[in-house]
């Protein structure tokens, strides 16, 4: 039969996220099992499959008082079956079953490095078209005998990205970060103007990409009252300024630097949906006091869209079965919607 102008379109091609279980002594089985046994409907946005361990990933089931059998091992993304009622997995590195909940493991920090290693090697392979991260412990990370700062720069490494940024998301509001996991007193000697300016233009990249050229990106100074002309440090006059300045003859709607204490509380209000933080703390602490378990986080900068939770791995509460899965359950549900779209962000981000 030959396809007339009245027959429909073939249907879209769900987009095959990789979920990477986390650290294993911490709510990831969890949230995972909730995210994937309670929610029916994000089969219909996504095809997810779990990078992890199985036995872990059945002790997770049974916290929260389902079938542990709902598991199913399978060899690769190809597979995956999608159906609602099953969590399907890759099984990867040794069982870490006896990992205790809540306590710091080795075991676990080298398990969750070789879930995200095995979910890039599959974006790589284009077997994967995104990537979400339940959490990991940095210090089980370390233990485990790798020295990654966290997620954002184990991804970088492993696809070999230089120019990046971590970006929180609610909403319209997309929150970028000149520094992210160093010290305080680190992040301030890494506030360079070539530093301000890679991520000023991820962010215009990334606003092109999304069909809003014209947004406005805000910059927050990085001392109280954005320095008051020098009052309490001169960054803001030697390099944030002059960032700024630069970026605007590219081309790029800048403004600022703006004091922090009043740029958040605008952004809030809608004023701003591109903001720029010089330091972990100045986005995340009014972030997550806002929007709490409504928040993502998105790395920019990466061929393939990773999004994660946007909390850590809640060692007091692991294996109590009351962990709320309303992040990663968002995680995956942005990841679906970015993917289809994710090679013009990489092409964008890569251009920049």
């Amino acid at each position: 039969m030959t396809p007339t102008d009245q027959d429909p379109p073939p249907p879209a091609r769900l987009p095959v996220l990789g979920i990477t279980l986390g650290d294993v002594a911490g709510v990831g089985p969890e949230i995972t099992a909730k995210t994937l046994l309670h929610h029916p409907e994000l089969r219909s946005e996504c095809v997810p499959v779990v990078l992890g361990d199985e036995a872990a990933m059945r002790r997770g089931v049974e916290w929260i008082g389902g079938n542990p059998d709902a598991v199913r091992v399978i060899p690769g993304p190809a597979e995956a079956t999608n159906d609602p009622g099953l969590i399907e997995l890759i099984q990867i590195g040794d069982p870490l079953g006896d990992v205790a909940p809540g306590k710091l493991d080795p075991r676990a920090g080298d398990g969750a490095y070789r879930y995200v290693v095995a979910a890039c090697d599959l974006a790589k392979a284009g077997a994967v078209d995104g990537i979400v991260t339940a959490p990991l412990n940095k210090a089980a990370l370390h233990a485990g005998g790798h020295s990654y700062p966290g997620h954002t720069e184990l991804l970088a490494s492993e696809f070999g990205a230089e120019n990046y940024s971590l970006v929180l998301s609610a909403g319209d509001l997309y929150v970028f970060h000149v520094t992210t996991h160093v010290s305080l007193r680190q992040a301030i000697d890494d506030v360079t103007l070539q530093r301000t300016g890679q991520v000023l233009t991820l962010a215009g990249a990334f606003a092109r990409a999304l069909g809003r050229p014209d947004e406005e990106i805000a910059l927050a100074g990085l001392n109280p009252h954005a320095g008051e002309g020098g009052l309490f440090g001169r960054e803001e006059i030697d390099i944030l300024q002059p960032a700024v300045e630069a970026a605007r003859a590219s081309g790029l709607r800048v403004s600022g630097p703006h004091p922090a204490d009043a740029l958040f509380p605008g952004a809030v209000k809608g004023k701003w949906n591109l903001v720029i933080a010089t330091y972990h703390d100045q986005g995340h602490a009014p972030f997550k006091s806002v929007y709490g378990d409504n928040g993502v986080n998105i790395t920019v900068g990466l061929p393939t869209v990773r999004v994660s939770v946007d909390h850590g791995t809640a060692f007091d509460i692991a294996g109590t079965g009351v962990a709320r899965e309303a992040s990663l359950l968002l995680s995956c549900r942005r990841a679906a919607q970015l993917a289809p779209g994710w090679d013009e962000v990489w092409q964008a981000a890569r251009g920049a």
